[in-house]
């Protein structure tokens, strides 16, 4: 009997644990995607891509859906599939380039297998874009990502699917003060 109960105890401490995992991926992803960059000591874009892929699984897809990003994203099939797109994004070849990206998330749903091994998450996130040539607007999209814990322990993305909820133009004066580059993470 006692053993029963230490085995059901040890299973949802596993789900609870791979709950916080979850959690704590899809965050540090869209904290990298931040801009300018949080992350201390990641000296260009091609570094800050290298953290993101950190975060996927070899056969790891990347989507837009929907129908306003199934044509501006695609499918993406793959680990160097998926390094190329964020390569893209933050080649240095945005004209006009992005200064200010934020991503707040919301409306989190998280879902763990019973053998705590993979799990499905749902959010809802909305940033703000500020260009160089002053145009501004704000995005929202819904996310629904899955996810696998690894041979060595760590969870990874495998498919990470966002759908557009709005695209809005904000006045170029919106935001008045902003940092050219963050220092929150310094030591």
């Amino acid at each position: 009997m006692m053993n029963e109960k230490i085995q059901a105890l040890e299973a949802r401490l596993a789900i609870l644990e791979a709950e916080a995992a979850v959690r704590r991926l899809q965050a540090r992803y869209m904290f990298l995607c931040d801009t300018p960059n949080p992350e201390f000591g990641v000296k260009d874009d091609a570094e800050r891509v290298d953290r993101i892929m950190e975060l996927y699984a070899p056969e790891a897809v990347w989507e837009g859906v929907g129908e306003y990003y199934d044509g501006q994203f695609g499918r993406l099939e793959g680990w160097d599939a998926v390094k190329k797109h964020f390569q893209n994004f933050w080649g240095g070849k945005q004209n006009p380039a992005l200064i200010l990206n934020c991503h707040y998330l919301t409306s989190e749903q998280i879902r763990v297998a019973d053998d705590a091994m993979t799990a499905e998450g749902n959010w809802v996130h909305m940033q703000p874009w500020l260009f160089s040539d002053g145009k501004a607007l704000m995005r929202s999209s819904r996310l629904f990502n899955k996810f696998k814990k690894c041979e060595d322990g760590t969870w990874r993305f495998t498919h990470n699917r966002t759908e557009n909820v709005f695209v809005a133009p904000l006045p170029a004066t919106w935001a008045s003060d902003y940092p050219s580059a963050s220092v929150l993470m310094e030591p």
